[in-house]
């Protein structure tokens, strides 16, 4: 029998159907939120509780923060209140508590998932299975025979990236610097240079947190230098990977030709094999098209047409992941905001919503752009009212 809290989170998900969202019917929000019509009657009368993925899928569909739904006076998000466990679990990244260690194969099974989810874009997930997973995960580094150590560190460094990710996306700076510094740390007895390429790949994010564009540029020119020669694919990606990260950081330096050299040695390695996932980063010629909207936002002014032009030629296609594809409509909306196109960069944002909205709202362009708009722009207000409000723009 739901308790009268799950009660209460009916109430709320029929006040923001009924009032906040009007003409919004039942039918409407079951099907937005990909629910059964009984489901949403039932939760709403309060006559059965709310797991966490349907609560994710009817904020999403509403257009609010799951934690409105939970607690009107909750501030922040249910991510953000895992994160004090997260920075726990690595306080002592050497000296890991007593406990269990799974077998091998479950361990890299754990490790996938959380990867994938990573690569989706679900952040509450990994905030709640990383805290247990990495102690987990160090403890069978000390314990392993010695032949599976590098098997064990490159999880580590997998699971690292995926708390990192966590941490950057929710804004925080310091534990996904911390973060970044374990995976430095760990990867060295990987024993693997397309490991070593992955993290240089992911510390970039510290030079752009700290706007550090022109330092940044040039550690990955080095980690470009001393990449695995690209004869095999995973090889071509590591090395194409950084090329592409190389142009974004160049062009939010300001540096046109360098950003341009770069996204034509990514663009020709991504021509050279199919696009997937290789060492958990996505690679081919869809991801470098994205990135070319990046380097064009980044380097602005004349050069955001070229983001028009992709744009109008091409979309993201579903097999990629979706914080990438998402990341895409991010990037455009802002181009289409600096072009004067307030109602296409509404409707791009609307779209990254629909793809990841927890990767969606917690970026920061996102907040900026949907602030921006709702000075701009007076038609539709109530759905740029709605929308900002769910991204906490101000």
């Amino acid at each position: 029998m739901p308790t009268p809290y799950e009660r209460g989170v009916g109430q709320r998900i029929a006040y923001y159907r009924s009032v906040v969202r009007p003409k919004m019917t039942q039918q409407q929000l079951a099907t937005a939120a990909c629910l059964a019509l009984g489901t949403i009657r039932k939760i709403e009368r309060g006559e059965r509780g709310v797991g966490d993925s349907a609560l994710d899928a009817i904020a999403g569909a509403l257009g609010v923060d799951p934690s409105r739904l939970l607690d009107d006076r909750r501030p922040h998000t249910r991510v953000h209140e895992a994160l004090p466990a997260l920075s726990a679990a690595i306080a002592a990244y050497d000296l890991p508590d007593d406990g269990p260690v799974r077998q091998l194969h479950e361990l890299q099974a754990a490790v996938a998932e959380t990867t994938s989810w990573r690569l989706s874009a679900q952040y509450l997930k990994i905030a709640r299975r990383a805290p247990n997973l990495l102690p987990e995960l160090t403890r069978a580094l000390h314990s392993v025979p010695s032949e599976q150590t590098p098997t064990v560190a490159s999880l580590l460094v997998a699971a690292y990236r995926s708390a990192d990710a966590v941490a950057y996306k929710h804004g925080a700076r310091d534990l996904s610097a911390r973060l970044i510094e374990l995976m430095r740390w760990t990867a060295p007895q990987a024993d693997n240079p397309l490991i070593d390429a992955g993290v240089s790949y992911v510390r970039t994010e510290t030079f752009f947190a700290a706007r550090a564009h022109t330092q940044g540029l040039r550690a990955l020119e080095k980690a470009i230098d001393t990449s695995p020669t690209p004869d095999t694919p995973p090889a071509i990606a590591a090395r194409g990977a950084l090329h592409m990260r190389a142009a974004v950081i160049a062009g939010r330096a300001r540096r046109h030709d360098a950003a341009d050299t770069h996204l034509d040695e990514a663009r020709t390695l991504g021509d050279s094999i199919a696009e997937g996932v290789y060492q958990g980063t996505a690679f081919g010629p869809d991801s470098v098209r994205i990135h070319e909207v990046s380097v064009a936002v980044s380097l602005g002014d004349e050069h955001v047409q070229r983001a028009f032009d992709v744009a109008a030629e091409w979309a993201p296609p579903k097999n990629l992941p979706a914080e990438r594809r998402s990341g895409f409509y991010v990037e455009l909306a802002r181009a289409q905001l600096w072009g004067g196109l307030a109602d296409d960069a509404f409707e791009s944002l609307k779209v990254a919503r629909r793809i990841a909205p927890q990767h969606t709202r917690e970026h920061p362009w996102v907040r900026e752009d949907a602030a921006t708009l709702r000075r701009l722009k007076r038609a539709d207000a109530e759905s740029l009212t709605g929308f900002a409000e769910w991204c906490n723009a101000t």
